[in-house]
């Protein structure tokens, strides 16, 4: 079973790798939204990516909606460990994306302090200026790499035909390890094909390129939600764990959620 988020701010939820986190969803709240099709996605399928800025929550209004929910959180005591762009998508297709960190920061600065602003995103756009300028304003620039094979990542991540695996690896490059890269790690069948990104193969060429991307951190995770097809498995922690461990002999910090 998959699920979309119906408000532009949500939570705080507790987050496996985030802690305390209050979402921001930038996204439609009827439907999914992305520049790929993940088999694992919690949201679902992808539908039409024909929008228009009139779909997408205004600046202003993700702006009030995060101030009002800020005040209410520090006025209890309890303020998110994380800010969080996530949501129904993929968060840098709104056309305000720069203008509406700037703005969480601001309020982050003035009301939440202790909070860090954190970006959820597959890392497709991330060669347009105004996204990768965004995102190096946030603490924490989490940025997608399931594989290192093209084969595997128009399986397990289905993007358009324009984009291609060796686009995703030069923008996460382009950050110069100010990043976090998370890897999704998963087995099963989907339309007859076996896929498996935790084999000896995959691992490998993956670790050639976190070494390559050299990023402040890896997350090393599987999928704890339901997802759009059946027939997909999770990864065991200590599975997950032996990968953190090569990771981690690179000199690349980890963090494991299973």
């Amino acid at each position: 079973m998959t699920f979309l988020f119906d408000e532009v701010i949500f939570g705080p939820v507790t987050s496996r790798r985030l802690g305390s986190s209050l979402g921001i969803n930038l996204l439609p709240s009827c439907r999914k939204v992305c520049t790929f099709n993940c088999i694992y996605c919690e949201c679902g399928w992808t539908g039409s990516r024909d929008l228009t800025k009139s779909d997408y929550p205004t600046r202003s209004d993700v702006r009030s909606a995060l101030e009002v929910r800020l005040q209410e959180l520090s006025e209890k005591g309890i303020p998110p460990d994380s800010i969080t762009f996530a949501g129904n998508g993929e968060p840098t297709l709104h056309p305000d994306f720069e203008g509406i960190v700037d703005d969480s920061i601001s309020l982050r600065n003035n009301i939440s302090p202790v909070s860090k602003i954190v970006v959820l995103s597959n890392g497709s756009l991330a060669d347009r200026k105004n996204i990768s300028h965004a995102l190096l304003k946030v603490d924490q620039n989490v940025l997608k790499l399931d594989t290192g094979y093209e084969e595997t990542f128009r399986v397990l991540n289905h993007p358009p035909e324009s984009i291609r695996l060796s686009d995703i690896i030069h923008n996460l490059k382009s950050f110069n390890g100010k990043l976090i890269v998370q890897t999704l790690f998963i087995r099963g069948s989907y339309q007859g094909k076996w896929i498996d990104n935790t084999t000896e193969k995959e691992i490998s060429e993956l670790l050639k390129l976190y070494q390559d991307i050299y990023p402040e951190m890896v997350m090393v995770y599987t999928f704890a939600r339901g997802t759009p097809i059946e027939g997909l498995d999770r990864i065991s922690y200590q599975e997950l764990k032996n990968i953190a461990d090569r990771i981690e002999e690179l000199g690349i910090r980890t963090q494991i959620s299973a």
